[in-house]
């Protein structure tokens, strides 16, 4: 393989970089109009659980307007994102062996399909449950009005969160495919997995047993998910030496 020069490979990296950002700015320009609608969207399961004439609030003078617009910029990038990881991809592929090339593209794919799927099940399950309790516990004499701008934290860092958790399946597959673990020691070590999801859940959730429990036994399923993939994945590996296949 003939190695192009370092300047070859900044030009390339500059135009991939480029694309992917205007793919950005052009999705979000696209829906600048309906930023407004688009935050009342995320706030639904907040506002469905408040109980009559509740709101939200917005302590900064400056919130009602840049809080939609960074949720716009956020939902804009995720939109946005296959392109974004295709630029990406274009540029790395040329430099990858044919067997990585076939192991990296489906772990992205998938990486990038469970992590909105955690966003969702947060999202449509989570926030419903986690909220309505909340507004159950709020004492007499006490009115639920939430900021929006700590609202729109509270949501990311749960999105995060359930975002992470549903990665379980890649990170063990991928521990399994470097040879880091194997599937046995995986099986071993399930008892304290679950101690450990529920640690984690407490941690990143809200203090209650509910919310805790939604992400705990999901992330202790996925961890089953894992196990599963990376025994069918993890059969193939010795067929041919890596060294050996060409790109």
């Amino acid at each position: 393989m003939n190695e192009q020069p370092l300047l070859v490979h900044l030009l390339e990296l500059r135009t991939r970089l480029v694309r992917a950002i205007l793919g950005l700015l052009l999705v979000f320009l696209g829906l600048f109009h309906w930023s407004g609608d688009i935050y009342h969207l995320l706030a639904k399961p907040l506002l469905d659980a408040l109980p009559n004439g509740g709101s939200m609030i917005a302590t900064e003078v400056t919130a009602t307007f840049f809080v939609p617009m960074k949720l716009t910029m956020l939902v804009a990038f995720l939109i946005s994102l296959p392109n974004t990881l295709y630029q990406i991809w274009a540029f790395v592929a040329p430099g990858l062996y044919s067997h990585e090339k076939k192991l990296i593209l489906p772990l992205v794919v998938a990486s990038v399909l469970l992590f909105l799927l955690g966003m969702s099940f947060a999202y449509f399950l989570v926030f419903p449950v986690a909220f309505h309790f909340f507004s159950m516990m709020t004492p007499s004499g006490v009115s639920m009005m939430t900021d929006i701008d700590k609202y729109l934290s509270f949501v990311m860092g749960m999105f995060l969160a359930f975002g992470v958790t549903f990665e379980v399946p890649i990170i063990v597959i991928v521990l399994v495919r470097m040879g880091v673990v194997s599937v046995a020691k995986l099986r071993e070590g399930r008892p304290y997995v679950i101690v450990g999801a529920f640690v984690v859940a407490a941690v990143v959730t809200p203090p209650d047993v509910l919310s805790q429990t939604m992400l705990a036994v999901p992330l202790w399923l996925l961890y089953e998910v894992g196990i599963i993939m990376a025994a069918f994945m993890a059969r193939p590996a010795s067929v041919e030496p890596a060294g050996n296949q060409e790109k």
